[in-house]
């Protein structure tokens, strides 16, 4: 009797093991389940990551054939600064765009690196249940089983006792499989990791190319730009020339004021848009300094005082340009002079513009609010660098625009 309610004993330790077991690996025996559509996935993972570093290696920009390109377009400034913005701004949508794959792939590498870590601690759940299993049988060895035979009553009672053999022989089998299978997701993750380092690698190389290529070509523009003014058989005719781009500009802004007028007309008094006196956000906050003043100034090319219809924010090659009050998009463009530019209408003849953007985020017609990113500093136009242009016109003239800026 007493050697009978061992074996029952050790049956019932044995299946207990089990079953703890089981409850302590319940979210591994979930994960393990999922282990073959896991490891299939991770494989996809890191073959998406390996195309994307063939992409990023071979999708940087060409700046030698760009400028050999260019070369037929330099008889004529005003054709070769359409061209080059025209390759400014392709190569700002890129450096964009790799920027936000950097921030996108840092932290998805936070996500995958979770996720191994719980790999890792779910292996190492399942493998302390080997251990203990392997232990159990260790001491116990096949006289449990024989024992539990020899004990039968009858056929049927060995029958049961053989199922739970069997069981036992089946879990362990189960159990050795998922920890196998477990091992090569953990060594999958790792690799998976491993490759999206590579790639965010790449990506920050890949941006700081293209930043270098970048400046590569507003330097290539500003010394083309000097170039051909120093060219001119005359200072008389630099000046002429000069005076003729800031003319072309003031007709076209003049043209834009004249057309908003005759809408305006078409309004009834109490629809037309009214400015309310509230001061004007800074448009370029990124801005370093001040590189040129309202007003008089010594022009950087020519070399002789002329006047200056706004304020230049010196700011980095993509940083936001926001609207400087509530009001209306008149104007979202590209002139040779201005480069990419905006104009806004913000009532009571009261307008702003904003000129040598490297990207334009509205379009004419939009209401924008103050505050609001609608456009991004660059070097398009007639320019020689990275700022923002800022201009205010009143009543058909241009004022000081420090005159609606607070601070």
């Amino acid at each position: 009797m007493m050697k009978r309610w061992k074996n029952m004993v050790c049956v019932l330790v044995c299946l207990g093991l089990v079953l703890g077991i089981a409850r302590k690996c319940e979210t591994t025996v979930y994960a393990s389940e999922l282990t073959n559509e896991s490891i299939k996935k991770k494989e996809a993972e890191i073959n998406k990551a390996k195309e994307e570093k063939k992409a990023l290696q071979s999708g940087l920009t060409d700046v030698k054939a760009l400028k050999k390109k260019l070369e037929a377009s330099k008889a004529d400034l005003a054709s070769y600064v359409a061209e080059l913005d025209a390759d400014l701004n392709s190569i700002q949508t890129k450096l964009n765009e790799l920027k936000a794959m950097v921030e996108e792939k840092e932290e998805e590498i936070e996500v995958k690196t979770k996720e191994l870590e719980e790999a890792i601690d779910t292996q190492q759940v399942q493998y302390e249940a080997m251990k203990n299993r392997i232990k159990f049988m260790y001491e116990k060895g096949d006289t449990l089983f024989l024992e539990l035979f020899l004990e039968a009553k009858s056929f049927g009672d060995m029958l049961n006792k053989a199922d739970y053999i069997e069981m036992l022989s089946s879990y362990d089998r189960k159990m050795l499989d998922e920890y196998v299978a477990y091992a090569e997701y953990v060594a999958l993750c790792k690799e998976g990791l491993e490759e999206e380092r590579e790639v965010l690698e790449e990506a920050r190389a890949a941006a700081k190319e293209e930043e270098a290529s970048l400046n590569e070509l507003i330097a290539a523009k500003e010394q083309e730009i000097y170039r051909v003014s120093g060219d001119i058989q005359s200072q008389e005719a630099a000046i002429k020339e000069y005076e003729a781009s800031i003319a072309a500009e003031n007709e076209t802004i003049a043209a834009l004021e004249a057309a908003v007028a005759e809408e305006k007309k078409k309004l009834a008094a109490e629809q037309a848009r009214k400015y309310d006196g509230g001061m004007f956000a800074w448009p370029a906050p990124s801005y370093t300094r001040i590189s040129d003043e309202y007003g008089n100034r010594l022009h950087p090319v020519l070399n002789v005082t002329k006047f200056h219809n706004g304020l230049d924010m010196a700011a980095p090659g993509g940083s936001p340009i926001l609207a400087a009050y509530d009001g209306t998009v008149v104007a979202a463009a590209y002139s040779g002079s201005m480069g990419n530019y905006i104009m806004i209408d913000h009532g009571d003849s009261l307008y702003t513009i904003y000129m040598h953007a490297s990207a334009l985020y509205v379009s004419k017609g939009a209401e924008v609010s103050k505050g609001q990113k609608i456009a991004a500093v660059g070097s398009t136009g007639r320019s020689t660098g990275n700022h923002l242009h800022f201009g205010v016109r009143l009543n058909g003239s241009y004022v000081n625009p420090r005159n609606y800026l607070g601070g």
